[in-house]
This record gives structure tokens, C-alpha cells and sequence, in this order.
């Protein structure tokens, strides 16, 4: 079990840490194809990692 709960940290600090990587995407412009499939790929990873670590907050126990 403490593989699941450490992929689903992983996955929800990844998915609340990542759209910070947009901004470089977004400043150097979304002007090509390269640019569009990169930005599209972050999209892509960060919903992943949402998804995986969307149960974080609460499966950690309670310290009351």
C-alpha cells in the first residue's frame, strides 16, 4: 500500500506543481506546431496527474 499512496503524492504535487511549466510555453508563444503539441502535452500530463493524485489530501491521516 505504501506504493500507491507515495504515486498518488507524486501524482498530486506533479498535477499542482506543473502549470508552472505553461508559463515559459506561454511567453515564448504558441506560434508552431512544436509549440502546440508541447503545450498540449503539459495539458495532457497535468490532467494525468490529477487524476492520480486527485485522493491525496485525504487519504493522508488525520493528526487530531
Amino acid at each position: 500500500m505504501q506504493l500507491g499512496s507515495a504515486v498518488t503524492a507524486a501524482g498530486f504535487w506533479l498535477g499542482t506543481l506543473l502549470p508552472v511549466a505553461y508559463l515559459p510555453v506561454f511567453l515564448t508563444g504558441i506560434d508552431s506546431a512544436a509549440g502546440l503539441s508541447i503545450f498540449l502535452g503539459l495539458v495532457a500530463v497535468n490532467v494525468v496527474a490529477l487524476v492520480v493524485g486527485h485522493e491525496y489530501p485525504s487519504s493522508r491521516s488525520d493528526p487530531r
